[in-house]
């Protein structure tokens, strides 16, 4: 199945992303998102439906899991990602299991395609922390 969106622009630069599944704000304007929000956003999405995926198959609970994703863009044009970090939590995660989930979180970056993508041009780092 190929994946489509439609975006619609005014002449401020203001738009509309619309999905198969919902639609959002685009610009700078407050309350929307910006083209770089959505693409890290889109890594997060990835990694956290193929995680959930590996963490399921292997039977592991836990509560919630959350991704703060930090892109740093080089300064030569064109200004692709340089660096990214990825931290996530994992809230209630089964005691003792620490080592699963991070062989979990460690497969669903080898398997995430966006992760994979990003990984051609970026250094990419990720950070498992359990609370």
């Amino acid at each position: 199945m190929a994946n489509k969106i439609k975006m619609v622009f005014d002449n401020n630069y203001h738009g509309i992303l619309t999905g198969h599944h919902g639609a959002t704000r685009v610009g700078a304007e407050e309350g929307a998102l910006a083209a770089y929000d959505m693409f890290l956003g889109g890594l997060a999405a990835c990694l956290n439906h193929t995680f959930q995926s590996i963490v399921d198959k292997k039977k592991l609970t836990f509560h919630s899991v959350s991704y703060d994703i930090v892109g740093e863009k080089r300064k030569e044009v064109p200004t692709t990602l340089e660096t990214v970090e990825v931290n996530v939590t994992i809230k209630g995660a089964e005691e003792g299991k620490e080592s699963q989930y991070e062989k979990a979180m460690d497969l669903a970056s080898q398997y995430c395609s966006v992760y994979q993508t990003i990984s051609k041009v970026a250094e990419m780092t990720t950070n498992v922390i359990f609370k």
